[in-house]
This record gives structure tokens, C-alpha cells and sequence, in this order.
């Protein structure tokens, strides 16, 4: 394996992935794919959360493992594959719910938050769905936070 985690490396980095996975979470249990648009939470101040949390988990992953190199290859790999997907699901939003997309799309940024929540017209005070959570399968980047956790700390502990 290519990382070299230190516990100071382990520690840091796994604090921002955490910060990642409850973004990633939080996000989860506001969004209805396809059925409603999703402008509670998270996604009052981004339309991608779900993907900035898991470029923060990366970032946070970096970290931990001391392979800043990974950093790049990461920003390769969210250019040429989760740039196209954001585009397609803006066109396929635009689709779905038509002005009330567009609106939220013109106050609201691709991936960078904005500071205050976005309270225009169609916005939702939608609360936290646990059931959307899990609906979500979203529990899924929970396991893979523990396992990834687990095996640097194994790495760390027993191979150096």
C-alpha cells in the first residue's frame, strides 16, 4: 500500500474525511432524487453536497495516508468524471422541475457553498429524514470511512 500514515497524519485527516462523511450524511436526508427538489440543508448553500463532501473525505484521506500526490490524482479524477455527471444531472434537473431548478441554479453554486442558506422562491424548510438517509444507502460512505480508518491505522500500527 502507497500510505504512510503517522498518528499526527491519521488523526488530522481523519477529522476532515469525519467532516466530509457528515456533510455527505447531513445531505443524504434532505434529497428526495427525482421526486422533489432537494433546496433544504446542505443544498441551501450548494447544488452538489453530497459531492463536495466526498471531495473533502478525499482531501481529509490525502491527509491521513501523507500521499499528497493522491490530492492530484483525486482532482483529475473529479474533472473528468464528476464534473460531466454534475453537468448531466443539472440537465436532467432542469428536465424534471424546469424554472424552479433554474432559479435555485442561478442563486446557488455548482460545488462551492455559499455563505447564507438560499431562501428564494421554491426553497424548502425541509428538516433532517432519517429515512432518506437510509433509503439513500447512504450508510455505505459510513463503512467505507471505518474500513479506510482501519486500515491505515493498521498499516500504521503494524507494517510502519
Amino acid at each position: 500500500m502507497f500510505a504512510e500514515p503517522t498518528p499526527a497524519r491519521l488523526a488530522v485527516g481523519a477529522i476532515v474525511a469525519l467532516g466530509g462523511l457528515a456533510l455527505r450524511a447531513a445531505s443524504a436526508g434532505h434529497v428526495q432524487k427525482n421526486r422533489r427538489l432537494a433546496t433544504s440543508g446542505p443544498y441551501a448553500h450548494t447544488r452538489n453536497p453530497l459531492y463536495l463532501g466526498s471531495a473533502i473525505g478525499a482531501i481529509g484521506f490525502a491527509i491521513a495516508g501523507g500521499r499528497w500526490w493522491f490530492l492530484l490524482l483525486f482532482a483529475f479524477f473529479f474533472a473528468a468524471v464528476y464534473v460531466p455527471v454534475m453537468r448531466n444531472e443539472q440537465a436532467q434537473l432542469t428536465v424534471l422541475f424546469g424554472e424552479e431548478f433554474l432559479a435555485y441554479a442561478r442563486a446557488v453554486p455548482l460545488l462551492w457553498p455559499r455563505w447564507t442558506p438560499w431562501r428564494g422562491p421554491g426553497a424548502q424548510p425541509g428538516r433532517f429524514d432519517s429515512k432518506l438517509y437510509w433509503n439513500n444507502r447512504e450508510y455505505e460512505a459510513l463503512v467505507a470511512f471505518v474500513v479506510i480508518v482501519a486500515v491505515l491505522w493498521g498499516k500504521m500500527v503494524w507494517i510502519g
